[in-house]
């Protein structure tokens, strides 16, 4: 049994932060996927040419990167506005704030490809017939569409989210308490590295399991019409 020093319910509290840290961002990124991903198969050029360009740079610069010119970014122009508008003391964007905006933002740039390539594994006589029926643009995106780009997209949501899951420990460098920024701390006090270093280690393992049998099962639950049809 690992001694932890009374250290365990730190731990705890930092895996619960981690878990609400990645959620938050991965429905950030989830909204962003779908907005660009539209745009990618617009027929805008200004649009498709914004996503590329919004793709381009997420996806190429490191997420601990954007993790610091997020924070300090914002913290810049918090400052300046608050300045500006007659105040004197520095602003700072919270570490859970700067933390969700961020790593939402490079899951997004993933996100977008992956709904761009759902979309476009839509047989387009589904909506052309949803739109022969009647149904707006918006109703047949909702009820034809997307119940379909759930299926096809959640595989490689899924491997994103689990990436996601272990680049939260990047937040840490911004302060936030999540679970390897408790870890360092803990290290600090108990001059024991390995110790909690591997606890930290057995926390995430265990996060990336409970995620991928939860992922398993919304896989199945998106497929259960296909398998039905199947038989």
């Amino acid at each position: 049994m690992i001694d932890l020093h009374g250290f365990s319910a730190q731990l705890l509290a930092g895996t619960a932060l981690t878990i609400e840290l990645a959620l938050a961002s991965a429905a950030l990124g989830t909204l962003i996927g779908l907005a660009l991903s539209a745009l990618k198969l617009s027929r805008s050029k200004l649009g498709r040419g914004f996503a590329d360009l919004y793709t381009t740079i997420f996806r190429g610069v490191p997420e601990l990167l954007i993790v610091l010119l997020v924070y300090f970014g914002a913290t810049i122009a918090l400052t300046s506005l608050s300045r500006a508008l007659g105040g004197e003391e520095p602003i700072e964007l919270h570490p859970f704030l700067a933390g969700t905006l961020a790593l939402g933002l490079a899951f997004g740039a993933y996100a977008t490809e992956v709904f761009r390539g759902a979309f476009q594994a839509l047989p387009r006589g589904q909506i052309e017939a949803a739109r022969a029926l009647g149904m707006s643009r918006f109703l047949a995106f909702r009820r034809i569409a997307l119940p379909q780009v759930w299926r096809f997209a959640l595989p490689g949501l899924g491997n994103i989210f689990l990436v996601l899951l272990k680049d939260t420990s990047l937040v840490s460098v911004i302060g936030l308490e999540e679970l390897m920024r408790k870890t360092s701390i803990a290290v600090g006090f108990t001059k024991e590295p390995f110790t909690f270093y591997l606890a930290a280690a057995v926390i995430y393992l265990v996060m990336t399991i409970i995620s991928m049998i939860g992922l398993g099962a919304l896989e199945r639950h998106a497929n259960r019409g296909v398998r039905r049809a199947a038989r």
